[in-house]
């Protein structure tokens, strides 16, 4: 089943420009497509590759971290090919 994930990372600190770094880093280097903007970073993929790959990340990033604040929304569909028709 494909699934398009929208991920806002927010760390609670003021160096938070480097939590933020690293984790699209990691992202970037795995095998997903991976498409950004500058509020959230889109994951597209198979759902039992992509959630237990981002329960890792996310799990990383709270270690790292000393208050963070991550807001996942999940859609059932690859929507990497998305365009407004309006």
């Amino acid at each position: 089943m494909k699934i398009s994930v929208e991920l806002t990372l927010m760390p609670l600190q003021d160096n938070y420009r480097n939590h933020i770094v690293n984790f699209i880093t990691r992202l970037r280097n795995s095998s997903f497509h991976i498409e950004e903007n500058a509020l959230s970073t889109q994951v597209y993929g198979d759902y039992d590759e992509v959630m237990p790959f981002l329960n890792n990340e996310l799990k990383q990033s709270f270690i790292e971290s000393k208050a963070i604040i991550a807001n996942m929304k999940i859609v059932k569909s690859d929507r990497s090919n998305y365009e407004p028709r309006f």
